[in-house]
């Protein structure tokens, strides 16, 4: 049975979020039975207040009033939502991770992330977004940035890593992240620690 103090918590969790946030019907789960959630979303996507970017995938819309339209989802954002909404780890992995890093300005054609759960594919629009089951020592336990830094690295790969590359990884990293990326990648494989201990010296 639909329960207007249910649309309204729902409602009032969603508008005082930040515009372009994701949501999955989970992120109401402490709310309402899903039953309920889903009619609650939909009807708050017939009346405008949120849009639907897939099945099981909401967004609280960022309006651009120059160009009068709204602005495009954040595929990272899409791809956080469907792994807590699973309960994967992921980490963007190759292009994506170079992109994310600023390494590489190159947006990604597929924005593809290592993850601990099955191989998975998503597509909206002109995007896709797809899961690739990976090693859990190269996502697991480890910090978001030692992640995505180790993921970089396989991007790049052994023979291309040089000198201004070692620059620009540790450019970015803070003294913190590098003692934690340190610790973090003691069991990965032998070129990963020993380019990191280059990065981090």
């Amino acid at each position: 049975m639909y329960n207007d103090t249910y649309h309204e918590k729902i409602r009032e969790r969603i508008t005082t979020s930040k515009r372009g946030t994701i949501f999955v019907i989970s992120d109401f789960a402490d709310i309402s039975p899903t039953p309920t959630i889903k009619k609650v979303l939909s009807r708050l996507v017939q009346d405008k207040t949120i849009r639907r970017i897939m099945r099981g995938i909401y967004e609280y819309p960022v309006y651009n009033a120059f160009l009068d339209e709204y602005v495009a989802p954040s595929p990272h954002e899409i791809a956080k939502a469907l792994a807590r909404n699973f309960g994967w780890t992921i980490v963007p992995y190759e292009d994506a991770a170079l992109n994310m890093l600023g390494i590489s300005t190159q947006v990604p054609a597929s924005w593809t992330y290592a993850s601990d759960g099955p191989y998975k594919k998503y597509a909206y629009g002109n995007v896709t977004i797809q899961f690739k089951h990976t090693s859990n020592k190269d996502i697991t336990n480890l910090s978001a940035k030692s992640a995505l830094i180790i993921q970089a690295l396989k991007a790049i790969g052994k023979d291309k890593v040089d000198e201004k590359l070692i620059k620009k990884f540790s450019d970015i990293l803070t003294p913190d992240e590098k003692e934690s990326l340190l610790e973090d990648t003691k069991r990965s494989s032998a070129w990963i620690s020993g380019t990191i201990r280059q990065i981090c010296a």
